[in-house]
């Protein structure tokens, strides 16, 4: 057989008993373990803390909340508006007040 013809035909027995395996054993990855930090910081005791915790920190740790840029009283009631406006967050309006209030008085500026 001619030298050519003999390398096709061998590549082409190779090809098709390793396709016939079927693919090779699968490599499970495990994956990373991540530390995450948990915020068990709490919103500082004032008037409206309370209702701070009660209605925020189902979506927002303390945290989060606490390290917002300061706002003036009327952008805070934006916010907290906005929180229930668009995202239903489900907060009376005599407790979107006290939020505000709080929220102006630790994360206030003038």
């Amino acid at each position: 057989m001619n030298r050519p013809l003999f390398s096709l035909l061998a590549w082409t027995l190779f090809a098709s008993s390793s396709a016939a395996a079927g693919p090779g054993p699968e490599k499970l990855v495990s994956p990373p373990e991540v530390d995450l930090p948990f915020g068990d910081a709490d919103f500082p005791k004032g008037p409206g803390s309370q209702a701070i915790s009660d209605n925020c920190v189902a979506c927002h740790s303390a945290d989060h909340v606490l390290n917002q840029p300061s706002l003036s009283k009327e952008n805070w009631k934006e916010v907290v508006h906005k929180m229930v406006r668009s995202y239903k967050a489900p907060i009376s309006a005599e407790e979107q007040e006290k939020i505000v209030d709080y929220l102006a008085s630790t994360k206030g500026r003038e």
